[in-house]
């Protein structure tokens, strides 16, 4: 038997006893390959897979276990991802025996001796749905990422959840930015009765003269009053008011009594409880996971990956049961509550998340087994809300209070009190305990009102005037993101923690507490989605593929035409991705307008190769690491740049750890350059590396100026000669050298990446007979797609795609002709001259 981990294998080898060999996989054993696209979209989109890193020896003692095996029965975890597992173990260990697919909700005794009793066959729909999934995210990343690495910055990725999150969170940044801030002022009363001073409550104000008060609801999110009737109270006015209330004698104008029933919710599924472990015990998506991993892996609780909120009849039996025991009859509901999921396209027939067997462990006797930890502490809340999902409803009542007076000037106002009593507390009583005492999940909690009645006379102890701001939209949490994805219909369960976990490794967002912030970079790389992939980004598109997905499951769809439509239909993703290397504005792209100084001089946060940096006039600066989008204003961008002041030309950018010298960078007459350690009172010249003439002082890094310090980088040596190769930079860019021999490298970062093995593939291509060797490689034409490059000639310097020559302007030079410009300069050529974009050699000179 293959289970997925090595825990679960020794939990359910002990129900199995010794004729059933139970090994494990160590998680997925094989995979499309890293390096390259691994999916032949020209074949039926046939996927190359290759054996996962590091599972080979794996794989072989399977190969081994299985050799005197009389069966296989394959039972790693009852999702898709489980079921692909299953069928690729099949394809590598290509088993002779008879092979059964085993699946179960817990690792109890009970469970797994019913799934070793009842097998079923592989469900080929279910590995397809995976495999259509894997292979629509690869050619997403494969094919959308480059675009960003040419037009925003090397190293970025896309993903088809990813993008859609990251996205989510810069809209919330673009609101709070939009958000103007309105500020109000209102009176908090503390009254009560004239007989009883110690039966004191508050309430705030609300209404002046029949005039309702606004409040922070009242507002729009540009600071200004939905309904021009609604009274704005300012800082005098409520002062002034309060004054002439004091002394004011009050009335209990009206009071409202309504019941008050609350129902529990459902018990967890995977994106309820990762949003609960957030809220209440602080667990991020990815640590809630791990530790319900490790309860399940134990026996303890039902497979954590669900979209269900059922649960079936035994366990209905037994939550009932443990009601009884632990609360009484009076908390157990005559009949079991029953729950449907309002999740859009939820699929696998899991069942909710709970307490594992036919008998539950309780929160202590888990803590017992487990220790203090985050698994204990996840199973307690699991243990509660499993429980509390079938009791009784809370019941109580609500009360508001109506108080009138009237101030000195004869002005006649309302204060307005609500409290709460519950006189039952219902499915209550399983939080009364611990961190969560007294409340379920998102219970806010009211204070009771004293006993009140019409016509009762009170007395006002304090009138308080209080000021108040409205807020602009909360950011994003990773409890709040999650659920918004859900609600959309974007992703699933078991996707969600590791989402959370890209787009902050990926530096797309950061963490403000438990705000997600998003970085300068993501607000460019959403501009751009947007422009050139709007499709790829809609909420709506992206969860129509989730669904066809599910289809694809479901056996309504068929993979092949779905992945054909995809990728070269008529809006399909691979003419987005054509029309957009040659449409998308670079600059665009990557600059976000800050807003305008007095002068009308605009300020710009701009995504440059090395960090985002400002813009004003021609200054630059760095922006902060940990500076939030909306806190940027133009007040905060000019006081950045009037610190930066004279150190424009000359920033120190820490020190070298190996030899302890300050690592500056410098703007020099030939252009921006580093350097280690000063030129004063030095015996010998300082190291100095030339850096790209496009190089922002204010966004170089002392991580990216020890990387350019590190230059000439030895690459290794040639096998067959011994020679040493150098990847270097000069005054026309990257190269390669080996002796006397150079190349051009296409691409900055191959300075610090390229390998051996790829330097001599470079180095041994010829220059082209005939003509001079490219001073530089300037890269694909976004119009034609050939290679373009910088040459020198007889007459001067000029571009060339191999087929059509074109000198420089008069405006150009040699350091800063860009790949752009030069299209533009060839496009001139070829219509001047009537040649054809094709690779033809019809528009050769003769």
């Amino acid at each position: 038997m293959v289970v997925e981990s090595p825990t679960k294998a020794r939990s359910i080898s002990s129900y199995l006893g010794p004729d059933v060999v139970v090994e494990s996989s160590m998680g997925h054993v094989r995979d499309l390959p890293k390096k390259e696209l691994g999916v032949d979209v020209e074949k039926d989109f046939q996927p190359k897979y290759v054996t996962s890193p590091g599972k080979g020896n794996q794989v072989k003692k399977l190969r081994t276990a299985l050799a005197t095996a009389e069966s296989l029965y394959l039972a790693t975890d009852r999702d898709r991802e489980g079921e692909a597992i299953a069928w690729h173990l099949t394809q590598l260990l290509k088993p002779k025996v008879p092979v059964r697919r085993m699946v179960f909700q817990e690792i109890t005794r009970q469970a797994i001796r019913h799934a070793f009793d009842n097998p079923r066959d592989l469900d080929t729909a279910l590995v397809e749905s995976q495999e259509a999934r894997r292979i629509l995210d690869r050619l997403y990343g494969y094919e959308v990422s480059p675009v960003l690495w040419k037009k925003v910055k090397t190293g970025l990725s896309a993903g088809r959840v990813q993008s859609v999150a990251v996205r989510l969170v810069v809209e919330r940044a673009r609101d709070r930015i939009r958000f103007v801030r309105a500020d109000y002022w209102n009176i908090v009363g503390a009254f009560h009765p004239v007989d009883n001073p110690d039966q004191r409550f508050e309430a705030p104000l609300a209404k002046v003269a029949g005039r309702r008060v606004a409040t922070g609801k009242d507002f729009t999110s540009q600071g200004e009053l939905k309904n021009p009737n609604t009274l704005k109270l300012g800082k005098e006015e409520a002062e002034g008011l309060a004054s002439d209330l004091a002394g004011s004698p009050f009335t209990v104008t009206d009071l409202k009594k309504r019941p008050y029933r609350r129902s529990p919710s459902a018990p967890y599924r995977t994106s309820t409880l990762q949003q609960d472990a957030s809220r209440h015990l602080g667990m991020p998506p990815a640590r809630a996971m791990r530790a319900a991993q490790r309860l399940y892996e134990n026996g303890h609780i039902t497979y954590m990956r669900t979209d269900s909120v059922s649960i079936s009849s035994d366990a209905l039996a037994t939550t009932r049961k443990v009601i009884r025991q632990t609360f009484g009859d009076a908390y157990l509901p005559s009949k079991p509550r029953f729950y449907q999921t309002k999740v859009k396209a939820a699929q696998e027939a899991h069942e909710a998340i709970r307490p594992a067997g036919t008998t539950w462990k309780t929160p202590q006797q888990v803590t017992a087994a487990l220790g203090e930890g985050d698994p204990s502490r996840l199973y307690q809340m699991i243990w509660r809300q499993a429980v509390a999902s079938q009791m009784k409803p809370a019941v109580g009542e609500t009360v508001t209070a109506t108080l009138e007076g009237t101030s000195s000037e004869g002005v006649g106002v309302e204060f307005q009190a609500h409290g709460r009593t519950i006189t039952f507390a219902g499915f209550l009583r399983a939080f009364a305990t611990g961190s969560s005492a007294g409340k379920g999940p998102g219970e806010a909690g009211q204070k009771a009102l004293p006993p009140l009645s019409e016509g009762q006379r009170l007395s006002a102890a304090a009138l308080t005037a209080k000021d108040h701001q409205t807020r602009p939209p909360a950011w994003y949490t990773e409890a709040s993101l999650i659920r918004t994805l859900e609600k959309l219909g974007v992703g699933r369960p078991s996707t969600y923690a590791s989402i959370m976990s890209t787009i902050q490794d990926r530096g797309y967002v950061w963490t403000q507490g438990r705000a997600l912030i998003p970085s300068f970079t993501a607000f460019a790389v959403v501009s751009l989605l947007e422009q050139s992939f709007p499709k790829l980004v809609d909420y709506e598109f992206t969860a129509k593929m989730e669904g066809d997905l599910d289809r694809i499951a479901d056996r309504q769809e068929q993979t092949k035409p779905w992945l054909q439509r995809f990728y070269f239909g008529e809006e399909g993703l691979k003419s987005l991705v054509d029309n957009s290397l040659e449409n998308v504005d670079t600059r665009l792209s990557r600059r976000i307008l800050i807003g305008e100084d007095a002068e009308g001089e605009e300020i710009t946060a701009r995504i440059g190769r090395y960090g985002p940096y400002l813009l004003w006039k021609e200054k630059t600066v760095s922006i902060p690491d940990r500076l939030a989008p909306d806190e940027l204003d133009v007040e905060k961008a000019l006081e950045l740049l009037a610190e930066a002041g004279s150190a424009q030309d000359r920033k120190i950018l820490g020190t070298d750890p190996q030899s302890g010298l300050e690592v500056l960078a410098l703007e020099g007459r030939y252009g921006p350059y580093l350097q280690l350690g000063e030129t004063k009172g030095s015996k010998g010249k300082p190291k100095r590396a030339s850096l790209p003439k496009d190089t922002e002082l204010g966004g170089v890094s002392l991580d990216d100026a020890l990387r350019w310090l590190s230059l000439p980088r030895l690459v290794g040596a040639d096998p067959e000669s011994g020679e040493k190769i150098y990847a270097r930079y000069g005054r026309y860019g990257p190269y390669v050298s080996r002796g006397k021999t150079n190349r051009n490298l296409p691409e900055i970062e191959q300075l610090f990446t390229i390998t051996v093995a790829e330097a001599l593939q470079i180095l041994e291509t010829t220059p082209a007979r005939g003509r001079s060797p490219a001073l530089r490689v300037l890269g694909e034409d976004p119009r034609t797609g050939k290679t373009v490059e910088l040459r020198d000639g007889r007459y001067g310097p000029y571009v060339s795609d191999g087929v059509i020559n074109a000198s420089l302007g008069p405006t150009d030079t040699v350091d800063a002709v860009t790949v752009e410009r030069a299209s533009d300069l060839l496009e001139t050529r070829r219509q001047k001259r009537g040649a054809p974009r094709g690779r033809g050699r019809s528009g050769r000179r003769r």
